[in-house]
Formats: structure tokens, sequence, C-alpha cells
């Protein structure tokens, strides 16, 4: 239940972030092209109305094994694919930004109490269907968690709001992160860089 109770606090703290943020601020610039108001559409639907989804489509193969193999996947596909993908997010943050509206705490806060209802009953080694295929709910979970803390931070930023997930929620996502960079070719790199060996190029990301 680790992975569950973790997301479970994550998903508490960005509904607390979401109620602090201005309606003004809506229209303001959020993650590269994105205003904030599709940032947060997007992460509302990475990280709480999908796992709604998900946990509402068993697997019947386990696909993908660990969450770093979930996104080490997007490296190994054809670009062409993954320009597809990354042009089906944008629509699909805009429609969920038009979704939300105006003053989209209310809505956000139902979406992340049925993600918490539909985590918290689901057995941790329950096969699901996700983006990438079949996998182990306390697998994928934490990919989730990733998406609200590092969604949570964009929107923080971009609305001038601090923003504290749970201390476990970060060692998580953090732990992530180091995972995906050593599978990926980046592994020695960012142990440099987070021992103050080396500093990591600009604009860098694991993912």
């Amino acid at each position: 239940m680790a992975a569950q109770n973790t997301f479970i606090a994550t998903a508490h703290a960005f509904t607390e972030l979401v109620d602090a943020v201005p309606a003004a601020g809506l229209a303001g610039a959020g993650l590269g092209d994105w205003a904030v108001r599709d940032l947060l559409g997007h992460a509302v639907s990475a990280g709480l109305a999908g796992v709604v989804t998900a946990l509402g489509r068993p697997a019947t193969t386990e696909d993908i094994a660990t969450p770093e193999a979930y996104y080490a996947l997007a490296k190994t596909v054809d670009p062409a694919v993954v320009e597809k993908v990354v042009a089906l997010s944008t629509a699909d943050a805009q429609e969920w930004a038009a979704r939300l509206g105006e003053r989209p705490a209310a809505q956000v806060r139902q979406w992340a109490g049925q993600a918490v209802t539909a985590v918290s009953g689901t057995d941790p080694d329950a096969l699901i269907t996700t983006a990438a295929g079949g996998m182990r709910l306390a697998q994928w979970l934490p990919t989730r968690t990733f998406e609200l803390v590092v969604h949570g931070f964009d929107l923080a930023a971009a609305v001038d709001l601090p923003f504290e997930p749970p201390v476990d929620a970060l060692a998580e996502s953090a732990a992530l992160a180091a995972r995906l960079a050593a599978v990926t070719g980046d592994g020695r790199a960012v142990v440099l860089a987070l021992t103050g060996r080396r500093d990591l190029a600009a604009g860098f990301s694991v993912v």
C-alpha cells in the first residue's frame, strides 16, 4: 500500500495548491506554449482522471514491470510516434482546461476524490491497462504521483505559490527520475550532478 498511500497524500496536496490558484492567473503562461489552465488540465487528466480510467480497465498481461520502464518506452519508439503523442497530449490538456472552466478548484477536488477512492479500493497487485500496456497498480501509480509532483511544481512556479508535496512523494519521484536516468543512459551524469561533481547540461531532462 506504500505507493497508494503516497499517491493519496500527493493528490490531497495538489488539490490544496489548486484551491489557492487565483482565477486571474489561469490565463497566464504555464509551461512551454501552455497557459496555466492548460497545464492544470494536463495535470488533472494525467494524474487524477487518468487514474480513475485506468483502474476501470483491467489488463490480462503485465507488459511493463517498473515505473521507469513506463517512461523509458518513449525513448525506444519512432520519434514520429512520440511527436504524435505530444500533439495529442496538448489537445487533451486544452480539452480538460475547457472542462474545468474558469474556477476549477471544485472539479479538481471531485476528480481527486474519485481517484483516491479508486486507488484505496484496489489491490496493489491488480493488473490495469495503462497507455504503455498492462501494469501492476503498485508499479504504475508512482508515475501518477510523479506527474502530480512535477506538474504541481510547474503550476506553483507559474502562479507564484508555494507547493510542498509529501516527503515520501518527493523521495519516490526523485528515485524514479534517477532510475529512469540509469536505464536510459544518463545515470552517470545524474549521479555526478547529485554529488556535486559535475553540472548537468542546460535543458537536461530525464523525460
